[in-house]
């Protein structure tokens, strides 16, 4: 009977430390707006509807589109010497999820909203709560090419990449009547901690996505 209890207990912690994970419906690969349609509707969008979420089939056109898989090994959008340095972390009210590409799937890595953990203290943006998601873009440097010290030197083209990926998104929100805007202005080191990054990892930039006003 105590043999039986404690490989229950043990189970039961076992179960409790595996992540949340949600598999997204399948991306459709066809159809939408034609792009030069998308090219002439892109814009940056600061007013979104209160309480009104993003549906995971929604939200998984979106991921596809900004970082997902389209060829085997490669993605929707080009890094430098195909690094693909690049996360995409998923901000909303029931935590913040990481984008698992090859599995097309959400990985809980915190269990709360810190959408707040985005904003400057000096800077009022308060349509960044307004937005049902954020999408966090993170470089992890330990991809792609070395420097002579052993070091990864993928981190100065990150920027240009996660352009690429933003880029993506953008269309992708034209096509399905979304809104989103870029942004630059967060805490680093904030936001850093509020999602839990290691010290070779560092956010490059903050996209809100919504329904627009």
């Amino acid at each position: 009977m105590y043999l039986s209890l404690s490989m229950l207990t043990l189970a039961a912690g076992l179960s409790a430390a595996e992540p949340v994970v949600i598999q997204l419906p399948e991306a459709r690969r066809s159809g939408g707006m034609p792009l030069m349609d998308a090219l002439s509707a892109r814009r940056s969008t600061r007013n979104f509807k209160k309480d009104a979420p993003i549906a995971d089939a929604v939200l998984g056109e979106l991921l596809w589109a900004t970082w997902g898989y389209n060829r085997e090994d490669k993605r929707t959008a080009p890094t430098a010497v195909n690094a693909q340095e690049l996360d995409v972390y998923v901000l909303r009210a029931d935590g913040a999820w990481l984008y698992d590409a090859r599995k097309h799937a959400l990985i809980q890595v915190v269990d709360k909203d810190i959408r707040s953990a985005t904003l400057m203290e000096n800077i009022a943006q308060p349509f960044v709560l307004d937005a049902p998601v954020t999408l966090v873009y993170v470089c992890d440097a330990t991809r792609g090419p070395k420097g002579a010290d052993g070091k990864g030197i993928i981190g100065k083209w990150a920027g240009t990449d996660t352009g690429f990926l933003a880029q993506n998104a953008y269309l992708y929100c034209a096509s399905a009547g979304l809104g989103t805007v870029v942004r630059g202005s967060f805490p680093p080191e904030t936001l850093a901690k509020a999602l839990k990054l290691n010290e070779n990892q560092f956010v490059t930039l903050c996209q809100c996505v919504g329904w627009p006003q």
